[in-house]
């Protein structure tokens, strides 16, 4: 045991330099061995393994309970550790609180450095020039000396080279300081060898945790100010396109923002229904409902229309009453059939000859709107007048019937209020007013089989529809006007399926809603043109 040496950072102690210090051995147990290791700050690995009968810790760093002196229980003149004890004395946990001063002792022949070292500069006192590793853990506590004044000079022990002074314990207060002085003239070099002080990293890491919590205190107080300010459901549903292409069948977020912006203005004028319903019998009129904002109420309502939620699911969801729900859809049905109903849908012929394909406007220039009728179910009335009135010969169902225009870009510029369903197509065009809207010349595009062929020469317009078979074989010219007229008629389809995308015509339409079904199928046709162009494959034009 006479080469033993204490592992704990900056002890310097060893048998042969402190003969009156016992060497203890790590313990076997693998957690009390981990408890050593944690407290002396060191980490199992390359730089540190531990080996029994090599790796010591000196008894400096142990209680005087901690240990069994011979003379108390053990007769055979060893120093042993207690089971479970743990070294808890240290320079970093205020074990030797009284200054540690380094005693230079003048020589009158001083011994020659056996290693040559240019770069050392002597310390105050000392002619020596020390070694790298005591010359660098001398500049560490002199850096160290505002944070941790008082603690040892590490490095200060008698050494087989060059004796240069003794680390000696003074209780003499004036002596230490001007020993701290004296030692803070030492030039701070950078020494990228040594390791930080044990004391001066736990000072650095109590701050990161303050300035750690100052940011987190930071970054809520934002949100805390947010949390006041209560903001739209609306955002917390739709975060993007795809959220707002399934909520309100809008192509996507930027649409729905630029749609809200051009109807807030007089929507924040609206009066509800059930206050119109009042001031209409001269009663008390009570506000407005105001449990949701504006742009929620809007919301609600496209849930309802587009993504098709009950108004029971949706009181849920927005946590209001059902009949609250369905008096903001009352009240909006009413109002954006006012609002877009009072757009100009109808394309003037130069509009429609500016936004025409270049097949179209080669085969058929003069075509000014595609139409097509389209069903939508409704529920079977208890009375065989209306039952029969509503019963179709395509759809094997009471539904109800209506007319719509497209143009050739794919807008819908004609919609018409919806018939019952037994309607024939020529008469649902005679009284859908389409007619006062075609100027001579005009060419109107529908299904094969279509009898208003006399009704629109009537007003000057032609009917075009396409071919039918005559012979085997098409001519080139046939066959490429055939493919046109053919895309005209799929954009009239895709229009129509649009229109039931919105899910309220999923089921059959109740009959308690007939009051308002004509207004919600006109809203739905016009806002189908925020759902994108329809003359579109892919990336290239149909």
């Amino acid at each position: 045991m006479s080469g033993s040496w204490c592992s704990v950072p900056f002890c310097n102690s060893s048998k042969k330099k402190c003969p009156h210090l016992s060497f203890h051995d790590f313990p076997a147990n693998k957690i009390l061995r981990a408890c050593w290791v944690r407290a002396i700050r060191r980490d199992e690995g390359p730089s540190f393994v531990i080996i029994r009968g090599s790796t010591y810790v000196c008894s400096e760093h142990f209680k005087p309970e901690d240990l069994h002196k011979p003379t108390q229980t053990n007769g055979r003149g060893r120093t042993r550790v207690k089971y479970g004890a743990v070294p808890s004395k240290f320079l970093w946990n205020g074990w030797g609180s009284q200054a540690w001063k380094p005693v230079y002792q003048s020589r009158q022949s001083v011994a020659v450095a056996k290693d040559h070292d240019y770069g050392c500069r002597p310390f105050p006192g000392s002619q020596v020039c020390l070694p790298v590793h005591q010359q660098a853990r001398k500049r560490l506590w002199a850096a160290g000396l505002d944070d941790c004044a008082g603690m040892a000079v590490p490095g200060d022990n008698t050494d087989d080279r060059g004796q240069v002074g003794t680390v000696q314990r003074t209780g003499d207060s004036s002596e230490d300081s001007g020993q701290s002085r004296q030692s803070a003239a030492v030039a701070k070099d950078h020494n990228y060898d040594c390791r930080p002080f044990p004391g001066k990293l736990d000072g650095a890491s109590g701050r990161i945790q303050e300035v750690e919590l100052n940011v987190i205190s930071l970054k809520i107080e934002p949100e805390q100010m947010k949390a006041g300010v209560q903001q739209p459901l609306v955002h917390q549903f739709c975060f993007t396109d795809n959220n707002f292409r399934f909520y309100t069948k809008f192509i996507s977020k930027e649409v729905f923002t630029q749609f809200w912006k051009s109807i807030e203005p007089s929507a924040s004028n609206l009066v509800y229904w059930s206050e119109a319903q009042r001031t209409a019998q001269d009663l008390p009129t009570c506000s407005p409902c105001g449990e949701l904002a504006l742009i929620d109420e809007f919301f609600v309502f496209l849930c309802r229309v587009a993504a098709g939620f009950h108004e029971r699911t949706l009181s849920k969801v927005f946590k209001v009453s059902q009949s609250t729900v369905s008096r903001i859809i009352l009240t909006w049905t009413n109002y954006l059939y006012l609002v877009l109903g009072s757009l100009p849908l109808w394309m003037t012929r130069e509009q429609v000859q500016s936004a025409m394909s270049d097949t179209f406007k080669l085969y058929y220039p003069e075509v000014r709107v595609i139409i097509d009728c389209a069903e939508i179910k409704c529920e079977t009335p208890s009375s065989l007048s209306p039952q029969s009135e509503t019963s179709s010969s395509c759809k094997n169902h009471t539904t109800l019937k209506g007319l719509i225009g497209i143009s050739p870009c794919g807008a819908v510029t004609f919609v018409s209020k919806l018939f019952t369903g037994s309607i024939s197509d020529v008469e649902i065009t005679q009284r859908s007013q389409l007619l006062q809207l075609l100027e001579p010349g005009d060419g109107v595009v529908a299904d094969k089989g279509s009898l208003i062929k006399k009704m629109l020469s009537e007003v000057g317009a032609k009917l075009t529809v396409p071919p039918l078979k005559k012979s085997a074989k098409l001519s080139v010219e046939g066959t490429l006007r055939t493919q046109a007229i053919a895309r005209l008629r799929i954009l009239s389809e895709r229009a129509v399926r649009r229109v039931k995308e919105y899910h309220i015509w999923d089921g059959p339409v109740p009959l308690p809603m007939a009051g308002s079904v004509n207004k919600l199928w006109s809203i739905c046709c016009i806002m189908s043109n925020f759902m994108g162009p329809l003359d579109v494959k892919g990336d290239k034009p149909i």
